[in-house]
């Protein structure tokens, strides 16, 4: 079927939506499907029941030596991480977009993979051939007009519509906390605030910034070389690290690890380390947390530090609630953070759900 792309934005670009094909008829059926696509990670929930989650890494055979041992066109996730000597390996998003040539320093081969990344996800939804398939997919906060594009353009050759939504919403929306309730949203890329007050936010209700997952890695990795020097190491290993035993406890397990040194593996104690990193995002999140409380309704202020919901995969920080918690204390006067029970699929479900709660008609207007 030929697919046609249209945009259309909210005022305030909180929503971007895109729909090809013809008008489905009653029984044609549609599977709706809430997507998070993520820098690290890449969540889909769906309304058959299916939910899956795949790394967001693609991979291609770099010749045929490496085709025939592989067997494959093309891998992802962690398959795609395991054989990566052997493929020209993609992480086609960064800080939470589709890197390309028009954007930051990607290429029409990141947006490919992307489109692969966006169609493996929907394969494992199990559409079935008689259904049309309706997505959201959620997009940094503040994400630009280009990004959001670029998203869309890699997404319409797999599905018969689209929308985006803001990734901090699609959490609210999903747990039903639309009304005076500040949202952190931890990925891999970015860190995303959002202000809820019963409407859909404004782009003053929004702030993203870079201190997230692999700002974590990233530090991690130079407190690692100046503390331990001789050891070896790669972002891969410093990543697994950190999602064994990421705290910011001053009381937690010792992240003892095996690094090689000169070939010979040696154990190394890097708990303070990955805690000093893991803590270098909770100043950024209050600073932002600051901004927003502090540009609000002062009635409706102190209900919002009382309402602070923490999401995401960056959520699952050992601590990471109370910590920001303390330091709203500390700065803000009070504060209390939720953490939310399913970081892993919080914003695909969100997403799904704004997927079944769009009336029929506003799909048919995107045609």
């Amino acid at each position: 079927m030929s697919k046609k792309n249209q945009n259309e934005s909210s005022r305030d670009e909180a929503v971007t939506a895109a729909s090809t094909g013809e008008t489905p008829s009653k029984t044609e059926g549609v599977l709706y499907l809430g997507i998070d696509l993520g820098t690290s990670r890449t969540s889909v929930s769906a309304s058959n029941g299916v939910r899956e989650t795949v790394a967001s890494y693609v991979g291609y055979p770099k010749d045929v030596v490496s085709r025939k041992l592989l067997k494959k066109d093309v891998l992802y996730g962690d398959e795609a991480v395991k054989h990566r000597l052997s493929l020209e390996f993609y992480r086609p998003l960064e800080h939470g977009v589709i890197k390309t040539s028009k954007n930051n320093g990607g290429s029409d081969k990141h947006l490919k993979a992307a489109q692969d990344l966006i169609a493996e996800i929907i394969r494992r939804a199990k559409p079935r051939k008689d259904e049309l398939v309706y997505a959201v997919i959620g997009a940094p906060a503040q994400a630009s007009i280009h990004n959001k594009e670029a998203i869309i353009e890699a997404a319409k050759s797999t599905v018969d519509s689209v929308m985006l939504c803001s990734e901090p919403f699609s959490v609210a929306y999903g747990l039903d906390m639309l009304d005076d309730v500040l949202v952190i949203d931890i990925g891999a890329g970015t860190t995303d605030l959002c202000r809820m007050h019963g409407t859909m936010p404004e782009d003053s209700d929004q702030i993203t910034n870079t201190f997230a997952g692999d700002w974590i890695d990233n530090r991690f990795a130079e407190l690692l070389l100046e503390s331990f020097p001789e050891a070896q190491f790669t972002i891969q290993m410093v990543k697994q690290m950190k999602e064994r035993y990421s705290s910011v406890l001053d009381t937690t397990e010792p992240a003892i690890v095996s690094l090689p040194v000169n070939g010979k593996p040696t154990q190394f104690d890097v708990t303070k380390e990955l805690t000093a990193a893991c803590r270098g995002i909770v100043g950024p999140i209050v600073d932002g947390l600051g901004k927003l409380v502090s540009t609000f309704d002062p009635e409706f202020q102190q209900r919002l530090k009382d309402r602070v919901l923490l999401a995401g995969g960056g959520s699952m920080i050992k601590g990471l609630d109370t910590a920001v918690e303390q330091e709203m204390h500390q700065r803000l006067g009070s504060g209390k953070v939720l953490r939310i029970e399913e970081p892993m699929y919080g914003g695909a479900n969100g997403a799904l759900k704004i997927a079944h709660d769009m009336p029929s008609d506003y799909w048919e207007k995107l045609k």
